[in-house]
C-alpha cells in the first residue's frame, strides 16, 4: 500500500514494514496491564496490525514451546500460558521485531532494566508479561500460527508522516 500524505509531500511503500508477533501472556491478562502494555508499543509508534484474545490449547503449545517440551519445567510453563487467555498482536514497523525484543527486555523479569515491559511489571522467569519474537523469520511462523491470513490487516495510521522521517519507511 502507498500513502500519499500531503503534509509532507511524501509517498511511504508501508508494504515493506515488518511484522512481529506479541503474547500479551497470563501475567499480563490477570494482573490487568493489557492496555498499559498495548499503550506502550502503541506509543512509540508500532501499528497494530492484528489483535485477538484466545485461549491457548496444548498443540498450539506444544507446537511454539517444540524447543522446551522435553524440558522438566514445561508442564509449569504450559499451565503457565493456559492459566487464562492470551492476547495475540501483530505489531508493524520499521525493525519491529528488534523493538519490541528491546521494548520487551530480558526474558527474566529481575534482570530487565527498568523503562522496560519486564523490568517495569515483572519479577520472575516465566510469569514475565510477554512474548516477543526473536527474529523475523521466526516472527512469520509465529504470525501464521496464531492468526490467519485474513486477521492481519493492511490500514494506514493517520500519525504515520510524524512517526518515521523521509525514506525511513521505504527499505
Amino acid at each position: 500500500m502507498f500513502v500519499y500524505l500531503s503534509r509532507h509531500y511524501l509517498t511511504y511503500n508501508i508494504n515493506n514494514m515488518e511484522k512481529t508477533l506479541v503474547l500479551l501472556k497470563p501475567s499480563c491478562v490477570q494482573r490487568q496491564l493489557i492496555g498499559e502494555v498495548l499503550n506502550r508499543f502503541e506509543r512509540r509508534g508500532l501499528r497494530i496490525a492484528g489483535m485477538k484474545m484466545m485461549q491457548l490449547s496444548d498443540e498450539i503449545l506444544r507446537e511454539h514451546y517444540a524447543h522446551l517440551v522435553n524440558r522438566p519445567f514445561f508442564p509449569s510453563l504450559a499451565a503457565s500460558m493456559q492459566a487464562s487467555p492470551v492476547v495475540a498482536l501483530a505489531l508493524e514497523g520499521v525493525d519491529a521485531v528488534q523493538v519490541v525484543r528491546a521494548m520487551a527486555g530480558p526474558t527474566n523479569g529481575r534482570e530487565a532494566a527498568p523503562g522496560t515491559i519486564r523490568g517495569d511489571y515483572s519479577m520472575s522467569n516465566q510469569q514475565n508479561i510477554v512474548h516477543a519474537s526473536d527474529s523475523t523469520s521466526n516472527a512469520e511462523i509465529e504470525l501464521k500460527r496464531f492468526f490467519r491470513d485474513d486477521e492481519i490487516l493492511d490500514y494506514t495510521i493517520g500519525t504515520f508522516a510524524f512517526i518515521y522521517g523521509d525514506g525511513e519507511a521505504n527499505r
